[in-house]
């Protein structure tokens, strides 16, 4: 059984009101019984067991049910309902709210300690000269849409409209990534980390560079040598950790970014020199590989203090 917190509903919530009228409902639910056997297990006249009884049978609580006998003088009582739910106002389980922005694969704020092997490349061409990290800090990056190295890491700056009254709930950045090898390699593992705001959140592991299948978006004068596509990936913060396609990384939290206090986030991306596994990343964005999107962030808001 649920009811809302309303004023329809203080008939139940009055029948719950008594720790009588609760043992009543704690002996009934555990076997039926009459107001005789009630009165005289909880010591209490069959006249005050009786009014008791009845403000729970108004309730929807309780109900008399049918005897073998067939002794209509003989009320027997049994439970209704095995559990009832009270839904609390709307303000403590908020709907959610969403902004949502398409970041361009080459609209990146900063590059930092970018190496070889390295480059950018739009629907049409290369980007500047292969292996050379100047490139990145072309005019033409904006058209940037497949970034590759293997070391270093870019960083995006995202609007952050969640302020005023506004409580973040989720932070979903999703991406379309593998490694980077020279030419390709489908076995080779690279830890990709991400910073928020200049707080590490977590670093996961791409399985490899891939070039078995063309990318279903690649342009026709990429070679089939090179990197086709990659794996789309989320990656989400929340007021409890951290994750990767819902899969925990780390436990840093809404609390640990600052979220509120700036009205832009920095969203960084790369290899961090610390990890194991130095294998480079590439980026697809919506002329490569086989999703349609640049860097796409969605963010979810509640509304009022809580």
């Amino acid at each position: 059984m649920e009811i809302e917190l309303v004023k329809d509903s203080l008939p139940m919530i009055h029948a719950l009101d008594s720790e009588t009228r609760i043992d009543i409902v704690n002996l009934l639910a555990k076997r039926q019984r009459t107001i005789t056997s009630l009165a005289e297990t909880l010591h209490y006249s069959k006249a005050i067991i009786s009014k008791h009884v009845k403000l729970l049978q108004e309730a929807g609580v309780i109900q008399e049910v049918a005897t073998d006998t067939g002794d209509r003088r003989q009320k027997i009582l049994a439970v209704k309902t095995d559990s009832i739910l009270i839904n609390l106002p709307e303000h403590v389980y908020p709907d959610f709210s969403r902004l949502d922005y398409d970041i361009p694969l080459g609209n990146y704020f900063a590059n930092t300690n970018i190496e070889p092997t390295c480059g950018l490349a739009n629907k049409d061409a290369v980007i500047g000269k292969v292996d050379d990290p100047n490139s990145f800090l072309s005019s033409d990056r904006m058209s940037a849409s497949l970034l590759w190295f293997s070391q270093g890491s870019v960083e995006y700056i995202i609007p952050n409209e969640v302020q005023f009254n506004r409580i973040p709930e989720l932070l979903d950045i999703s991406f379309e990534i593998s490694s980077e090898f020279p030419v390709s390699n489908n076995n080779w593992p690279s830890d990709i980390s991400f910073w928020i705001n200049d707080v590490k959140v977590g670093t996961w592991t791409v399985s490899g560079n891939y070039s078995d299948v063309r990318g279903k978006l690649t342009p026709a004068w990429w070679s089939s040598e090179f990197s086709q596509y990659g794996i789309l990936k989320h990656l989400r913060v929340h007021k409890n950790d951290t994750g990767i396609d819902g899969e925990q990384i780390s436990n840093v939290s809404f609390t640990d970014l600052g979220i509120t206090d700036s009205s832009t986030l920095r969203f960084r991306i790369g290899i961090d020199p610390s990890s194991p596994h130095q294998g480079g990343l590439t980026l697809f964005g919506k002329d490569f590989g086989n999703y349609p999107q640049d860097i796409h962030v969605a963010f979810f808001y509640s509304n009022g203090v809580r």
